[in-house]
């Protein structure tokens, strides 16, 4: 009979998967190699499998005949001598291999560690450590020990490795894609959601949702303790935001100590630094997301809003080399929803960040239009990167900087160029759409999404057109004189399905070369930038209760119809487009321009009434009403440092909104 010992380790060998670099260099230490590492640092987020690997490694050693040393890094005292007790064999039996694991729990001993105490090991000793956090960088540069240091970091499994794991588990193949997109390929996720999700899933597959036994534990392994109320809230930003900066974190937890919230956040071991803030791994962004739907769903949805709004009053505001990804923020609020899943994609297998189009990209650009869609769509590429250089957009992958794809978004002013009809059958489409639906006017352009090469993807939702909707919408909403946008894809079947909802099919189906595209577009002066995006977020929103008969819009809708008639206040046809000349307010009025900008500039002196609202009056006045170019200037003007200003101003408008949605329910008229 083998014993329980023998059992376990032999249940751990059939449960273990991946890792097989660091097995395979601990080996080597095992086997006497002159060159191999003496200490083993690894490291990483909480459930990633840091314990796993060490009870593996713990096992290698055993079969070996090695002396094992196995310390907790919990339980162990702040007294050095303590430590050097508990792991005594190690400085005088040789061969013994120490093994620390939850190292960031007895962190402070990490100097004397290096310095006094493993200088000492006795021969061919190996020492294992593994913690949440980095070791000190001075010792991974110390030359001194490089040679003899293996630090590594441990990843999330790959979508193969996690399969293979719920494979093994017996997850049912409906369930698998559900149970990857909650844990990612966070071990300790993907091992909990495999044990919640193997026993008793029947009938309701589709619906499957980690347990509040499965969040807990999942909470207290990736994440640990939480010290504070605002440290759980700027988690929750975290987990909902596709990246957080600190000055997003400032403009939804008003009133609380934001940079300490980020750098306590930035610290988190499961959080990862990118160009544009702070991101959560999958499995913790998941967790956080699930537990607090579960535990607090209006807390969940004040959130959202908040979030949503920030990203409306950048796209609005914010200087041009900052707007560019907004959208694609605001829809990763909102992703859950069917319009979106049909047309986005927020992995990270592919993450790209695009730059311009410089001269020496051409021929890569122009090889890749030839093997996607052939030589004749390759010389149109030609023709718009002479004739439009500025449209082009060349995409690299993150991790090793290789060109994967480029896009084109052309702006074409009317009249139309006849060059431009005869060169592409495309855009010459697209003109005639707009002459036979609602001509162009003189001063007037229209937008085209023109190429969308991703030879890897092509013509699938991906990164790379989620990035390139996002500046197209981003451009849309900031141009003035757009009176059209349109995309261009060759499967249009397809995507006339995917765009359901949110562009429409023109019908035309142009030929270029061998293959025929479909022209899906949308008229912004029918339909607003900010009108159209709302669309998407005020689908999950419930309209309110309202005591004197139903108003057209939700009230989340009603507030961003407020807030971009302020946007536009002083673009008087951009006024008299926006979404509030659509609501009950309006409906009536002899002339509506005017008299909605008396009803608004009369709803916001009247917030002074209560001494409460005088400095939310000012700020709106200041930043709307006034004249001023920015909302900075609006800021110096009232003599304000921007952050006071920034408070009474989110004051002011959530004051008039809720102002005038009473109206818009009591409209005696």
């Amino acid at each position: 009979m083998a014993s329980v010992g023998e059992r376990l380790s032999r249940a751990r060998v059939r449960a273990f998967i991946g890792r097989d670099e660091e097995l395979g260099r601990f080996g080597e230490a095992l086997a006497g190699d002159p060159q191999a590492p003496f200490a083993f640092y690894v490291c990483g987020p909480g459930g990633i499998g840091k314990s796993t690997l060490l009870r593996r490694l713990a096992d290698h050693a055993r079969a070996a005949g090695r002396l094992l040393v196995e310390l907790d890094g919990r339980f162990v005292s702040r007294d050095p001598a303590d430590f050097e007790r508990a792991a005594g064999p190690f400085l005088d039996v040789p061969g013994t291999v120490l093994f620390v694991d939850s190292f960031e729990h007895c962190q402070w001993l990490e100097s004397w560690l290096w310095h006094h105490f493993l200088p000492r090991a006795a021969d061919d000793a190996l020492v294992v450590l593994a913690g949440r956090r980095a070791p000190q960088p001075q010792w991974t540069a110390d030359p001194a020990w490089s040679g003899l240091l293996h630090v590594t970091e441990l990843q999330p499994f790959s979508t193969e490795q996690a399969r293979d794991l719920l494979v093994a588990a017996g997850i049912r193949p409906e369930l698998r894609d559900r149970v990857l997109r909650f844990a990612g390929g966070n071990p300790l996720a993907l091992s909990l959601a495999a044990s919640a999700g193997s026993p008793g899933c029947s009938g309701e597959e589709m619906l499957w949702a980690p347990s509040a036994d499965v969040l807990r534990t999942l909470l207290a392994g990736l994440i640990g303790e939480v010290p504070t109320a605002a440290h759980r809230r700027a988690l929750e930003v975290a987990a909902q935001a596709h990246s957080t900066s600190e000055e997003l974190l400032a403009a939804v937890l008003t009133g609380e100590d934001t940079h300490l919230l980020f750098s306590w956040l930035r610290d988190l071991p499961f959080m990862e630094s990118t160009p544009r803030g702070l991101h959560p791994h999958d499995a913790a962004r998941e967790t956080l997301v699930a537990d607090l739907r579960w535990r607090a769903p209006n807390a969940f949805e004040t959130m959202r809003r908040r979030l949503s709004d920030e990203y409306l009053r950048i796209l609005r505001e914010a200087p041009e080399d900052r707007v560019w990804t907004v959208t694609d923020d605001l829809f990763h609020l909102f992703r859950e929803g069917k319009t979106l899943a049909r047309l986005r994609t927020w992995s990270r297998e592919d993450e790209v960040h695009d730059r311009p189009l410089r001269p020496d990209d051409l021929d890569v650009v122009l090889r890749m239009a030839e093997e996607t869609e052939g030589s004749a769509s390759a010389e149109l590429v030609r023709y718009w990167a002479r004739r439009q250089p500025q449209a082009f957009s060349v995409y690299r992958l993150v991790s090793t900087g290789r060109i994967v794809a480029f896009t084109a978004r052309l702006a074409l002013s009317a009249p139309p160029d006849p060059r431009d009809l005869a060169t592409d059958p495309v855009v010459a489409a697209a003109w005639q759409y707009t002459g036979a639906a609602a001509p162009v006017r003189p001063g007037e352009h229209i937008g085209i999404s023109r190429f969308s090469i991703y030879p890897e993807r092509y013509q699938v939702p991906s990164r790379v057109i989620d990035l390139s909707s996002s500046r197209a919408h981003a451009e849309s909403a900031r141009a003035r004189g757009r009176a059209y946008g349109f995309a261009v894809f060759r499967d249009a079947e397809t995507w006339a399905e995917r765009v359901r909802g949110t562009l429409v099919d023109t019908g035309a189906r142009p030929r270029v070369g061998a293959h025929t595209y479909g022209l899906f577009g949308v008229d912004w002066r029918q339909v607003p930038v900010e009108a159209w995006l709302m669309r998407f977020i005020s689908a999950t929103d419930e309209a309110e209760p309202v005591r004197s008969g139903p108003s057209p819009v939700s009230r989340s809708a009603f507030d961003q119809a407020v807030r971009e008639a302020l946007a536009h206040w002083r673009d008087a046809s951009a006024f008299a487009a926006c979404a509030l000349m659509r609501s009950r307010l309006a409906a009536d009025l002899g002339e509506p321009v005017g008299e909605l900008r008396a009803l608004l500039r009369g709803a916001a002196d009247d917030l002074a009434r209560d001494p409460r609202g005088v400095r939310a009056r000012e700020a709106l006045t200041a930043g709307y009403f006034s004249g001023a170019p920015t909302q900075e200037a609006a800021a110096r003007r009232l003599g304000l440092p921007y952050g006071t200003y920034r408070r009474h101003l989110r004051q002011g408008l959530d004051l008039l909104c809720e102002a005038l949605w009473q109206q818009e329910l009591h409209d005696p008229r």
